[in-house]
């Protein structure tokens, strides 16, 4: 029987600010072919917060019409990895899968800059996660084209192929 790519499942309480990014961030990272990014949260919020679609628009990801879900058994089922993030005792703990909890302050409310070193330092998780599974994007044939990354705005970072 032929395998899929694997699965993460990113969950934060609201669904809105956290696991939002980086569902968002792996999406754009990981190679779809060797794993694949979803998020949910336990009490999900009305919209992805304000300031996360803004920090996120920096690197040209656009989460405006993305809506928070709730974390279901379908979600994480299948899942290799769930990642779980701030949700203390509302978090799931999937037996199937590889637990791993990243302590991340809430973006709600919070300042744009403040949001951004919430974005970067999940960046750099995740980051680390695709590395650390092998799931980065094949690098490019010689003689074409590099896959670009999204382009950050003035001052910021952005996410890269890797």
């Amino acid at each position: 029987m032929a395998r899929g790519p694997a699965k993460v499942v990113f969950v934060c309480v609201h669904n809105a600010g956290r696991s939002q990014m980086a569902e968002a961030l792996f999406g754009h990272l990981a190679d779809p072919k060797r794993a694949i990014a979803v998020s949910a949260g336990t009490d999900p919020g009305m919209r992805v917060h304000p300031e996360v679609v803004a920090v996120m628009k920096e690197y040209g990801i656009d989460l405006s019409r993305t809506r928070p879900r709730i974390l279901t058994d379908e979600i994480t089922r299948h899942s290799k990895v769930v990642v779980t993030m701030g949700c203390s005792d509302h978090c799931p703990h999937v037996e199937h899968a590889k637990m791993e909890d990243w302590p991340l302050s809430d973006p709600a409310g919070q300042s744009i800059d403040a949001v951004r070193k919430i974005r970067d330092d999940i960046l750099r998780r995740v980051q680390a996660l695709i590395e650390r599974e092998h799931w980065g994007k094949p690098a490019p044939a010689a003689g074409t084209a590099a896959a670009g990354g999204a382009k950050p705005a003035a001052g910021t970072t952005g996410p890269t192929s890797t």
